[in-house]
Protein backbone atom coordinates (compact mmCIF):
# COMPACT_ATOMS: atom_id res chain seq x y z
CA UNK A 1 0.00 0.00 0.00
CA UNK A 2 1.11 3.46 -1.23
CA UNK A 3 0.78 6.25 2.03
CA UNK A 4 1.82 9.51 1.70
CA UNK A 5 4.22 10.86 4.08
CA UNK A 6 1.97 12.58 6.29
CA UNK A 7 0.03 9.14 6.45
CA UNK A 8 3.05 7.41 7.13
CA UNK A 9 3.49 9.87 10.09
CA UNK A 10 0.33 9.58 11.44
CA UNK A 11 0.66 6.09 12.30
CA UNK A 12 3.28 6.58 14.40
CA UNK A 13 1.95 7.62 17.37
CA UNK A 14 2.29 8.10 21.49
CA UNK A 15 1.20 4.36 21.66
CA UNK A 16 3.89 3.56 19.64
CA UNK A 17 7.16 1.58 20.05
CA UNK A 18 9.63 2.64 16.94
CA UNK A 19 12.02 -0.57 16.46
CA UNK A 20 15.02 0.86 14.45
CA UNK A 21 17.00 -2.09 13.32
CA UNK A 22 20.91 -2.04 11.65
CA UNK A 23 20.73 -5.00 9.71
CA UNK A 24 23.99 -7.51 8.90
CA UNK A 25 25.54 -10.95 7.52
CA UNK A 26 25.53 -12.37 11.16
CA UNK A 27 24.38 -9.87 13.57
CA UNK A 28 21.70 -7.45 13.51
CA UNK A 29 21.88 -4.01 16.09
CA UNK A 30 18.11 -2.52 16.98
CA UNK A 31 17.37 0.74 18.87
CA UNK A 32 14.15 1.40 21.10
CA UNK A 33 12.73 5.05 21.11
CA UNK A 34 8.49 6.79 20.61
CA UNK A 35 7.15 9.07 18.75
CA UNK A 36 9.08 12.14 19.94
CA UNK A 37 12.54 10.49 19.72
CA UNK A 38 13.17 9.46 23.33
CA UNK A 39 15.13 6.10 23.32
CA UNK A 40 14.49 3.38 25.60
CA UNK A 41 17.25 1.36 27.20
CA UNK A 42 20.66 -0.08 25.64
CA UNK A 43 21.25 -0.87 22.21
CA UNK A 44 20.14 -5.04 21.37
CA UNK A 45 22.69 -6.78 19.28
CA UNK A 46 21.01 -9.75 18.30
CA UNK A 47 21.89 -12.89 16.01
CA UNK A 48 20.74 -13.46 12.47
CA UNK A 49 19.20 -16.54 13.34
CA UNK A 50 15.54 -17.76 14.68
CA UNK A 51 16.83 -17.83 18.46
CA UNK A 52 17.87 -14.12 17.79
CA UNK A 53 14.81 -13.33 16.08
CA UNK A 54 13.00 -14.25 19.81
CA UNK A 55 15.53 -12.22 21.48
CA UNK A 56 14.67 -9.09 19.98
CA UNK A 57 10.70 -10.01 20.33
CA UNK A 58 10.89 -10.93 24.24
CA UNK A 59 12.88 -7.58 24.35
CA UNK A 60 10.60 -5.51 22.65
CA UNK A 61 8.02 -7.01 24.53
CA UNK A 62 9.78 -6.01 27.61
CA UNK A 63 9.74 -2.59 26.70
CA UNK A 64 6.05 -2.41 25.90
CA UNK A 65 4.82 -3.34 28.97
CA UNK A 66 7.34 -1.18 31.09
CA UNK A 67 6.51 1.57 28.92
CA UNK A 68 3.06 1.36 27.99
CA UNK A 69 3.10 1.02 24.37
CA UNK A 70 0.54 -1.24 22.37
CA UNK A 71 1.72 -0.65 18.88
CA UNK A 72 5.03 -2.02 17.97
CA UNK A 73 6.73 -0.70 14.21
CA UNK A 74 9.96 -2.86 13.09
CA UNK A 75 12.14 -0.83 10.31
CA UNK A 76 15.58 -1.58 8.56
CA UNK A 77 17.43 -1.33 5.38
CA UNK A 78 17.12 -3.25 2.66
CA UNK A 79 20.89 -4.44 2.90
CA UNK A 80 21.30 -7.29 0.29
CA UNK A 81 19.24 -10.25 1.69
CA UNK A 82 20.19 -10.13 5.07
CA UNK A 83 16.69 -8.58 5.99
CA UNK A 84 14.54 -10.74 4.25
CA UNK A 85 14.51 -13.54 6.61
CA UNK A 86 14.06 -10.92 9.38
CA UNK A 87 10.76 -9.21 7.76
CA UNK A 88 9.05 -12.61 7.73
CA UNK A 89 9.26 -13.76 10.66
CA UNK A 90 8.11 -10.34 12.04
CA UNK A 91 5.21 -10.45 9.27
CA UNK A 92 4.41 -13.50 10.74
CA UNK A 93 3.94 -12.34 14.00
CA UNK A 94 1.60 -10.06 12.76
CA UNK A 95 3.93 -6.90 13.11
CA UNK A 96 4.14 -3.90 10.79
CA UNK A 97 7.31 -3.47 9.50
CA UNK A 98 9.13 -1.05 6.89
CA UNK A 99 11.69 -0.09 4.63
CA UNK A 100 14.28 3.37 4.94
CA UNK A 101 16.30 4.32 1.80
CA UNK A 102 19.92 3.86 2.50
CA UNK A 103 20.83 7.06 0.95
CA UNK A 104 18.38 8.98 3.25
CA UNK A 105 20.22 7.02 5.89
CA UNK A 106 23.52 8.06 4.94
CA UNK A 107 22.45 11.93 4.75
CA UNK A 108 21.05 11.77 8.10
CA UNK A 109 23.92 10.69 9.67
CA UNK A 110 25.84 13.47 7.56
CA UNK A 111 23.97 16.26 8.80
CA UNK A 112 23.60 14.76 12.53
CA UNK A 113 27.49 14.65 13.05
CA UNK A 114 29.41 15.42 9.38
CA UNK A 115 30.40 12.15 9.08
CA UNK A 116 28.97 9.25 6.90
CA UNK A 117 30.46 6.77 8.29
CA UNK A 118 29.13 3.00 8.86
CA UNK A 119 28.21 2.38 12.86
CA UNK A 120 25.76 -0.33 13.39
CA UNK A 121 24.76 1.67 16.57
CA UNK A 122 24.45 5.01 15.18
CA UNK A 123 22.59 3.25 12.00
CA UNK A 124 20.16 1.78 13.51
CA UNK A 125 19.39 4.88 15.65
CA UNK A 126 19.06 6.73 12.70
CA UNK A 127 16.83 4.65 10.83
CA UNK A 128 14.16 4.42 14.03
CA UNK A 129 14.41 8.69 13.44
CA UNK A 130 13.76 8.10 9.81
CA UNK A 131 10.70 6.27 11.02
CA UNK A 132 9.30 8.65 13.58
CA UNK A 133 9.26 11.53 10.43
CA UNK A 134 7.50 8.95 7.93
CA UNK A 135 10.59 8.38 5.74
CA UNK A 136 9.84 4.56 5.14
CA UNK A 137 8.15 2.44 2.83
CA UNK A 138 6.01 -0.64 3.14
CA UNK A 139 7.87 -3.70 1.35
CA UNK A 140 5.68 -6.23 -0.55
CA UNK A 141 6.38 -9.45 1.62
CA UNK A 142 5.47 -11.62 -1.20
CA UNK A 143 4.13 -15.62 0.13
CA UNK A 144 3.81 -19.06 -1.35
CA UNK A 145 3.24 -19.37 -5.09
CA UNK A 146 3.92 -15.61 -5.71
CA UNK A 147 7.40 -15.56 -3.66
CA UNK A 148 8.21 -18.70 -5.22
CA UNK A 149 7.56 -16.73 -9.11
CA UNK A 150 9.28 -14.11 -8.16
CA UNK A 151 12.54 -15.81 -7.21
CA UNK A 152 11.88 -17.95 -10.06
CA UNK A 153 12.08 -14.63 -12.54
CA UNK A 154 15.01 -13.18 -10.52
CA UNK A 155 17.12 -16.66 -11.18
CA UNK A 156 16.34 -16.28 -14.53
CA UNK A 157 17.14 -13.45 -15.08
CA UNK A 158 20.44 -14.06 -13.77
CA UNK A 159 20.68 -16.93 -16.41
CA UNK A 160 20.19 -14.93 -19.29
CA UNK A 161 22.70 -12.50 -18.10
CA UNK A 162 25.35 -15.32 -17.92
CA UNK A 163 24.23 -16.97 -20.87
CA UNK A 164 24.76 -12.97 -22.79
CA UNK A 165 28.39 -13.01 -21.24
CA UNK A 166 29.03 -16.16 -22.33
CA UNK A 167 28.20 -16.16 -25.71
CA UNK A 168 29.99 -12.29 -26.23
CA UNK A 169 33.50 -13.98 -24.71
CA UNK A 170 32.36 -16.85 -27.58
CA UNK A 171 32.77 -14.02 -30.24
CA UNK A 172 35.24 -12.56 -29.40
CA UNK A 173 37.66 -15.51 -29.38
CA UNK A 174 36.09 -16.51 -32.42
CA UNK A 175 37.06 -12.88 -34.24
CA UNK A 176 40.15 -12.97 -32.22
CA UNK A 177 41.42 -16.46 -33.61
CA UNK A 178 39.15 -16.73 -37.13
CA UNK A 179 38.10 -13.19 -38.17
CA UNK A 180 37.34 -14.90 -41.59
CA UNK A 181 35.12 -16.92 -39.86
CA UNK A 182 31.66 -13.98 -40.01
CA UNK A 183 32.75 -13.43 -43.78
CA UNK A 184 31.41 -16.73 -44.35
CA UNK A 185 28.49 -17.02 -41.27
CA UNK A 186 26.32 -14.04 -40.01
CA UNK A 187 25.89 -15.79 -36.78
CA UNK A 188 28.41 -18.27 -34.87
CA UNK A 189 24.89 -20.03 -33.30
CA UNK A 190 23.42 -21.58 -36.52
CA UNK A 191 23.56 -25.11 -36.60
CA UNK A 192 26.12 -24.92 -39.77
CA UNK A 193 28.62 -22.55 -38.08
CA UNK A 194 28.52 -24.66 -34.63
CA UNK A 195 29.14 -27.64 -36.32
CA UNK A 196 32.12 -25.85 -38.42
CA UNK A 197 33.68 -24.47 -35.00
CA UNK A 198 33.40 -27.77 -33.34
CA UNK A 199 35.22 -29.64 -35.78
CA UNK A 200 37.70 -26.71 -35.75
CA UNK A 201 38.12 -26.82 -32.00
CA UNK A 202 38.51 -30.72 -32.32
CA UNK A 203 41.52 -30.37 -34.91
Amino acid sequence: MNYTQNQKISQITPSTLIVGIDVAKEKHVARFQDDRGLEFGKRLIFENRIHGFQTLLDWVNHIQKENHKDHVIFGMEPTGHYWLNLAYFLKAKGYDVVLVNPMHVKKSKELDDNSPTKNDIKDARVIAQLMKDGRYSVPNLLEGVYAELREGVKLRDQLIKQLMIIEGRIENVIQRFFPEFFDVFGDWKGKAAFHTLRMIFKS
